[in-house]
């Protein structure tokens, strides 16, 4: 005869388990969506920017106040300004108010970004754009995935962005070729690797518990550092890849 006895318990435990994948998979997707909103945000204030800043390949009184004038200092910092009051002042604020700030930052990195068509063609912009998609899809995925700790590789690569910011201070200085390839190439590595361990990450903050107001800033945050790993990415790829303008 067949023995019942633990049926309801088990029946519990698989029905537990597949609400917490349920809701795990809303909250992630949830992330990827505010990620990629943001990232169209960055997209379309960039070329907007672009547009008014250049005409008839001359720049524009609005580019020369964002590009040449004292201002660029402004339009450089205020993004890296505005994600660390984001960061600190995240668990006070209410859902709406830290999407809203996620939004301006994400106008604001377009805005500081637009130049890069300055610099590289559209061409290379937009190919380099979609093979950081792939490779950051890819990683993502990977990180989401698999069973392996990524803890100890991602303090590893944190000390490695650490010294990508010191060598990128010293090239200022030093303006060499061969040290700004070099930045580029383990910038690439550093966030590539960080983005499997940040989607990792991410992933274990999930609680099923979560009020729905700490679901949504966790979920703001998981897509402010998933955000930040891809412009990283494409930025130092676009480095590497790029066709510059003559």
């Amino acid at each position: 005869m067949a023995d019942f006895r633990n049926f309801p318990n088990r029946a519990a435990g698989a029905q537990s388990g597949a609400m917490i994948d349920e809701g795990l998979r809303a909250y992630m997707l949830k992330v990827y969506n505010l990620m990629a909103l943001g990232l169209a945000i960055t997209g379309v204030a960039a070329y907007l920017a672009f547009t008014f800043a250049v005409s008839n390949g001359q720049l524009t009184a609005f580019g020369q106040a964002i590009y040449t004038s004292p201002l660029r200092w402004v339009v450089i910092f205020a993004p890296v300004a505005l994600v660390f009051f984001l960061s600190f002042r995240i668990n006070t604020m209410s859902v709406s108010a830290a999407q809203a700030t996620f939004w301006a930052y994400a106008a604001l990195v377009g805005l500081s970004l637009s130049s890069i068509f300055l610099i590289y063609t559209g061409q290379s912009v937009v190919q380099t754009f979609f093979v950081t998609a792939a490779a950051f899809g890819g990683l993502s995925l990977y990180g989401y995935t698999t069973k392996r700790s990524l803890s100890a590789m991602g303090s590893f690569l944190i000390m490695g962005v650490f010294g990508i910011i010191i060598a990128s201070i010293v090239n200022i200085f030093l303006q060499s070729s061969a040290l700004q390839f070099a930045i580029s190439v383990i910038g690439v590595l550093a966030f590539a690797g960080l983005t499997a361990y940040d989607t990792q990450r991410i992933k274990e903050m999930y609680f099923e518990a979560d009020d729905v107001a700490v679901a949504g800033r966790k979920a703001i945050m998981g897509a402010l550092t998933l955000y930040l790993d891809f412009i990283n990415l494409f930025m130092f790829l676009l480095q590497l890849m790029g066709s510059r303008q003559r």
